[in-house]
């Protein structure tokens, strides 16, 4: 952590910044796992709604 003063006497501190990288594009396999748990999330999602409108 930086921590400097001015000319008052004043303390200011200040975070070490992060270093900064690219993100990369998701390979194919990722890309074919993504659509997998969306498609499972999905049907939970619509059976939930399902129970619920049977059960009320």
């Amino acid at each position: 952590m930086t921590t400097i003063s001015d000319e008052n006497g004043i303390i200011n501190n200040f975070a070490k910044e992060p270093t900064m990288y690219y993100a990369q594009a998701p390979s194919s396999q990722d890309k074919r796992s993504y659509l997998l748990w969306g498609a499972i999330a999905s049907v939970l999602v619509v059976a939930s709604v399902c129970t619920a409108v049977v059960v009320s």
